[in-house]
């Protein structure tokens, strides 16, 4: 099994540690130097950088959050003059508030080596041809996967944001191996695939990586079996690095962050401790090699769990599961708090419900009723009334059973289930009331 860079990929524990400190102190010393909002808070808090001489000591130091990135924009938080700022990006701006991300010449080499492990991982060789299907923007994210495998040596098809039916085209003609996507994408890929008459072995697709997106085993295995092909997970965030934090391997047992380049936590997103190893909570991450936008204890917001056991590609970095939720989409229902992803998770256990819903909450007297808008396959929405009275039965009794929680689910076909939610994973009228 091929490991891009064995010698950080496979390093011992103690050496890796050292090396992290090491680059945690230079990265200290230079945000102290070079950014207000960290000299203000060291000094807030009297500290000074060389006084952190273990990895332990990082936890003295205080979180950094996206409110601070956004009211930094564009450039309060770069710790390098602008003139050595060789690429600007930012973040996508779902909340209307972008964050502006810059690279030096050496963090674009580094964001380029880390998507090259990522795509090492995934399976991804100099004979593949790597058709990459997210779009070439300020976001990043196709650009990253496109110099990673680049620099493996694979010929790359910039698929960028071309219509499903366009793209398997060029996937035939060119003879595409290897796909990069959303799970989502690659599930309508393999729709037009077969409204075209086609099969796997006329695409020749091998494998796919994909990100962007929840990523259950259950869509996992039906892409692995429409396709023909071996899914792996990868995981990054514009603010840090997307594509390039953290990246599945052929193994599928959790994804490895590279710990030469990002130094992970996990906390409670309530109290803010730091929680131990296989504990779910929130995902820190500080960065190491950075130099125009380097971050200390960042919160992703994203919830998973870090795992430090052996694995068999022989890696030694540290794990992290699949996201299951962010800290920013928690609901409260009646003192029962959950994530929407997990409700995502029970639709994609069960035949014929798709794993996207929206959840409608309001008050009536002193308790909070939820219903569940649930997307359901046109096939299974036309047969016959029982079947679907079943269905919905069974929806509202496993989340019952797995959340605690008593709703009513309303089955809907996709065209309405558009423009009922308007896009939105939870519609809380109780704000408003």
């Amino acid at each position: 099994m091929a490991i891009w860079n064995p010698h950080f990929e496979c390093m011992a524990k103690d050496e890796l540690e050292q090396l992290q400190l090491e680059k945690l102190q230079a990265t200290l010393n230079r945000v102290y130097r070079s950014v207000a909002f960290y000299r203000k808070l060291f000094d807030q808090m009297g500290l000074v950088p060389d006084e952190i001489n273990s990895l332990d000591e990082l936890s003295r130091i205080p979180f950094t959050g996206k409110t601070t990135l956004r009211a930094s924009y564009p450039y309060g938080m770069f710790a390098v003059p602008l003139r050595e700022v060789v690429r600007l990006q930012c973040t996508s701006g779902t909340t209307g508030e972008p964050i502006g991300v810059g690279y030096t010449r050496n963090d674009l080499t580094h964001w380029t080596e880390v998507s090259a492990r990522v795509l090492c991982a995934g399976g991804v060789t100099k004979n593949d041809v790597v058709q990459i299907c997210f779009d070439y923007s300020l976001f990043g994210g196709g650009l990253g996967f496109h110099y990673g495998a680049e620099l493996v040596g694979a010929s790359v098809i910039p698929g960028s944001n071309l219509d499903p039916a366009r793209q398997v085209v060029i996937a035939r003609d060119y003879r595409t191996t290897a796909l990069i996507a959303t799970p989502g994408f690659a599930i309508r890929l393999a729709a037009v695939v077969r409204e075209k008459g086609l099969g796997p072995a006329d695409i020749h697709l091998k494998r796919g990586l994909f990100t962007g997106e929840p990523f259950s085993e259950r869509t996992r295995k039906q892409i692995e079996d429409e396709l023909n092909i071996k899914a792996t997970d990868n995981y990054g965030l514009s603010e840090i690095a997307w594509p390039g934090v953290a990246g599945e391997c052929e193994k599928k047992k959790g994804l490895h962050i590279f710990e030469d380049q990002f130094i992970p936590e996990i906390i409670d997103p309530r109290t803010k401790e730091v929680l131990p190893l296989g504990e779910e909570g929130e995902l820190v991450l500080t960065t190491i090699t950075k130099e125009a936008f380097p971050l200390i204890r960042y919160r992703t917001g994203d919830i998973t769990a870090l795992d430090a056991s052996p694995c068999g590609c022989g890696r030694t970095l540290i794990r992290m599961k699949k996201v299951a939720g962010r800290t920013d989409e928690m609901v409260t229902i009646n003192g029962v708090s959950f994530f929407p992803s997990q409700i995502e998770h029970i639709f994609s256990q069960i035949w014929g419900v798709e794993p996207r819903s929206s959840l409608v909450i309001d008050r009536r007297s002193d308790q909070d009723v939820v219903e569940i808008l649930v997307k359901v396959s046109e096939e299974i929405f036309f047969d016959e009334m029982k079947k679907l009275q079943d269905l919905k039965s069974k929806v509202e009794r496993e989340i019952y059973q797995d959340l605690g929680i008593s709703v009513k689910v309303k089955l809907v076909e996709p065209d309405s289930f558009a423009r009922e939610t308007k896009g939105k994973r939870v519609i809380d009228k109780r704000e408003s009331s």
